[in-house]
């Protein structure tokens, strides 16, 4: 299992940066990401090779200007995450344990 960030920084300044950054994160729900963070949305993908293939996916819809950043990393990384202030939000969607392969 594999786990698929994007991060993000667009700008928001006129009408159209805040179009293009409402319609780049509508995307990035519609292909299954979840928001950890402002800016910072997460999927779980079931192999590298997928991950590969979203990342892909994302190219095609990023906005014009900004800095998109994506990085892989697999499951265990994912949960050595530590909490320095606040807590984790339990949200059955963001666990692997809910993917299905079939």
């Amino acid at each position: 299992m594999m786990r698929l960030m994007i991060m993000f920084d667009l700008p928001t300044e006129t009408a159209q940066d805040k179009k293009e950054y409402r319609q780049f994160r509508k995307k990035l729900i519609n292909e299954g990401f979840l928001m950890v963070q402002y800016s910072i949305y997460v999927r779980v993908c079931v192999t590298r090779q997928t991950a590969n293939f979203l990342e892909k996916r994302v190219k095609k819809f990023l906005p014009q200007g900004g800095v998109v950043q994506s990085l892989m990393v697999t499951e265990k990384q994912y949960n050595d995450m530590h909490f320095l202030v606040g807590k984790p939000i339990v949200d059955v969607r963001n666990q692997s344990d809910r993917t299905v392969i079939l």
